[in-house]
């Protein structure tokens, strides 16, 4: 039987290259997202490039039931879930914190944090019935520095590691390992959901630098999850060359 991967979030950036990077590796992959064209168009991909089976569930993680119905609704061959991608996150606005948005900070909650709980939740019984598995959850260096404007992001990104950590301790004595990876500056979608749509401030945040693309991300979970049985990745924090820290970055100007 072929291992399967579920992978949250895959409709564009890091999600996307994941549920790629999975198939090309023979996973039969189980993609999310809220987006039911582009997930549509990820599983056609796979289908007609790797010729590996895809499932595309068209659900929000931040609710609940949703979760639930759509995980009891996986198939008796995808049911066995060996690797969970915990990728489905955000960062809603960059201001300091008392010019924020309530608004952007529940959605960023919601997202970050308690929709990894839920799907994690839900695919944990399968791992410990089999005393198997592999959970990977995508951090950020935010979780490891806070920096300017970033608040709460960091703080759920904080929270994510937590959570990584605290599942590797309770999860250890059935056979699962838990790791995550924690990237830097990756130009992907990422900093026009971040600006609310304004292009130009997205591109501004890369100006300078050569940032990370979602495949270098794509190449960490590779390695990650192809090492021997015994062996454990417990996290791989990855920055552009040019990125020092959170808010050190060496910028090349014309």
């Amino acid at each position: 039987m072929n291992k399967t991967a579920l992978i949250t979030g895959a409709t564009s950036g890091f999600g996307k290259a994941f549920a790629i990077r999975m198939a090309s590796l023979g996973y039969q992959t189980v993609i999310t997202g809220r987006r039911t064209d582009r997930l549509e168009e990820v599983a056609n991909y796979i289908k007609s490039e790797y010729h590996t089976e895809v499932l595309p569930l068209c659900f929000d993680v931040r609710d609940f039931d949703a979760c639930k119905k759509a995980v009891e609704s996986l198939p008796e061959s995808f049911k066995h879930v060996d690797v969970l991608v915990n990728n489905a996150g955000l960062a809603a606005g960059a201001a300091p914190f008392e010019e924020s948005a309530l608004d952007d900070f529940e959605r960023m909650i919601d997202t970050n944090l308690k929709g990894l709980l839920y799907i994690t939740k839900l695919i944990v019984p399968g791992m410990i019935e089999r005393k198997s598995g592999h959970i990977v959850n995508i951090s950020s260096i935010a979780g490891i520095e806070v920096y300017p404007n970033g608040n709460v992001y960091c703080a759920t990104k904080h929270g994510v590691n937590a959570i990584t950590k605290g599942l590797r301790i309770d999860l250890v004595k059935y056979g699962i390992k838990v790791s995550s990876i924690s990237p830097g500056m990756v130009e992907t979608e990422f900093s026009i959901v971040r600006y609310h749509g304004d292009e130009d401030k997205a591109k501004a945040v890369y100006r300078g630098i050569v940032p990370l693309s979602a495949e270098d991300i794509a190449d960490a979970l590779e390695f990650i999850v192809t090492r021997p049985e015994h062996v454990s990745i417990n996290d791989i924090q990855i920055n552009p060359k040019q990125q020092a820290n959170t808010y050190i970055a060496h910028r090349i100007t014309d």
